[in-house]
């Protein structure tokens, strides 16, 4: 049998798409409700913890490609979340801001991610919990670690 055969038909492959797909459906919902495209709250978190940073640096934190979040940012200040800025000390860069509506949003977007975890994760245990993170980031290891 074929490796990829094989991987369809012991459920892992069709589990883990499913899994996926209802998470970003969740989740596309959730944030749209807020005016936040999918994804765009991941932009938010790194700003939030740290405003100011250029497009190449969230980048870098989320493990995207620049074009990404810059595709990402473009569309971002078209909302009203953020606003570029010269960058402080390298004039070929930007610096993305947050603005008063992006910070506005953190306590809002954040109610609505511990809501979406704790709807995925309905009926695990604090154990179970803990023990799946770890396999996720296991997962993401290993599939990186082959790019």
């Amino acid at each position: 049998m074929q490796d990829w055969l094989r991987a369809w038909e012991d459920g892992f492959v069709p589990s883990f798409w499913s899994a996926k797909n209802a998470m970003l459906q969740a989740a596309g919902a959730a944030f749209e409700r807020h005016g936040v495209r999918e994804g765009q709250q991941f932009v938010l978190m790194c700003l939030w913890r740290e405003d100011g940073l250029s497009p190449g640096e969230i980048a870098r934190r989320l493990s995207l490609a620049t074009p990404t979040v810059t595709r990402a940012v473009t569309r971002m200040e078209g909302s009203g979340l953020v606003e570029r800025h010269p960058h402080p000390t390298d004039a070929r860069l930007v610096s993305v801001r947050l603005t008063e509506r992006g910070r506005g949003l953190r306590a809002a977007l954040d109610a609505e991610m511990n809501a979406l975890s704790e709807r995925a994760l309905r009926g695990f245990g604090d154990e179970e919990r803990r023990a799946f993170t770890r396999m996720l980031d296991a997962l993401t290891a290993n599939l990186r670690a082959e790019r």
